[in-house]
């Protein structure tokens, strides 16, 4: 079972993510959001499309733009649709 966390918390935790690109996307019924917050940063993505971004607010500190995903992929994405990823340098990603 994959988990991330971060500040002492799990982010998220699941067996069932996708991995693209070598990253590990978890579903939402996976995530803990009582510590995503929206923003409104985005990137593009050539084959996957738009990427959306959160912050992980944990204890009043922010870990800004640590995990994105993609709500309206390409149809060459579909399988992350909803999917969250997260940077491997602002979390810990353990296996």
């Amino acid at each position: 079972m994959a988990k991330v966390t971060w500040n002492g918390v799990v982010l998220a935790e699941s067996d069932q993510c996708e991995t693209v690109e070598g990253n590990l996307y978890f579903p939402p019924s996976a995530l803990n959001r009582d510590y995503f917050q929206p923003i409104s940063q985005t990137t593009v993505c050539g084959w996957k499309g738009t990427a959306n971004y959160y912050d992980i607010v944990v204890d009043g500190q922010v870990n800004a733009g640590a995990a994105w995903y993609y709500a309206d992929p390409k149809p060459a994405a579909n399988n992350i649709k909803g999917y969250v990823a997260f940077y491997r340098n602002k979390v810990t990603i353990a296996p």
